[in-house]
Parts: C-alpha cells; structure tokens; sequence
C-alpha cells in the first residue's frame, strides 16, 4: 500500500526547509514514520568527481548503489522525469507519510508556505485552489482552507496526523 503524499509547497524562500526541519522530528515523535522526496527543476548532482560512485557513472553505468549497513543512495539515468506517485510507491512503501518539498505541479495534496516580509501574495488564490488544502503563514489569509500560524509546528502535525494518518 502506498503511503499518503503531501507536497509543502512556497515561492522562494518562505520557509519550506525549516518548516520540514521542525515537521518531521515532531511527527516522528509521535510515532510515524516519515520519507520526503526534495523536488529540484534545475537538476542536481549529488555525487563528487574523483569518488568511487563518480567513476562508476564516468564509466557508463546508468545505475549506480552505495550501500552501507546504515544508509542507501542510488544514482539512476532517467529518460523523463519519474512521476512522484511512482518514486512513493518504489521507494516509500515502508513510510507512514511521504512528505515533498517542492512539486508544485504534482497534483498532490498541497500545503503553501507564505511569509509576508518575502512576497505580496501566496502561489494559490481563493478563485485557484485546486490542490490546496492549508496554509502555514504568518499573517492572517482566507483562501477557503486552514491556516495555520507558521510558528505553530504542533498545529501542522495535527492537521496532517487528522487529514492523512487518522
């Protein structure tokens, strides 16, 4: 079965990471197991020329594992960009929620970040909501769902423990 996906989304800095950062240890601390998959549209490279894994690649492999008895990490070529339902059910089946920062256009249930001192106006409007299903900000918005104050991590972790993990 596969696990609940929401999607923490924001224009530019507003808040995403610290948000996650404050997120996952509390719902952890209640017992739930937690993935997050960070969207990057500008591509990304987390491995570093000269190491091992590097060469690997440089070599021609498409896929490339390191493994430790603590930790995991692929490295895979892709044609197109994996759908995220397809990298939760691949990756998160063993998760209780999956959480993404970023996917904008993933069509999942989001939650918008929105700081006032960095924009004029969240990404979702009351006439466009479409996947919107709360708001953590720091001024006081009604788009037709919650929202929360975005100092309030407890108020965030319930409403995801009621909507999604109930």
């Amino acid at each position: 079965m596969n696990p609940p996906v929401v999607s923490i989304i924001s224009k530019k800095n507003s808040g995403k990471t610290t948000l996650l950062e404050k997120l996952i240890p509390e719902l952890k601390k209640r017992g739930y197991k937690v993935g997050t998959v960070k969207h990057d549209i500008h591509g990304f490279n987390i491995d570093h020329e000269g190491k091992d894994t590097w060469r690997h690649k440089e070599a021609g492999a498409e896929t490339v594992v390191i493994s430790s008895p603590w930790k995991i990490s692929l490295i895979k070529d892709v044609e197109t960009e994996i759908p995220l339902e397809q990298i939760a059910s691949l990756y998160f089946s063993d998760m209780d929620i999956v959480i993404t920062e970023g996917y904008k256009k993933a069509g999942m249930p989001q939650i918008e970040v929105f700081r006032s001192s960095a924009h004029k106006s969240p990404i979702h409007s009351s006439d466009r909501q479409n996947t919107l299903i709360a708001m953590v900000s720091d001024v006081p918005l009604d788009l037709g769902v919650p929202c929360i104050d975005r100092n309030d991590v407890n108020g965030v972790a319930d409403f995801i423990e009621k909507r999604f993990l109930s």
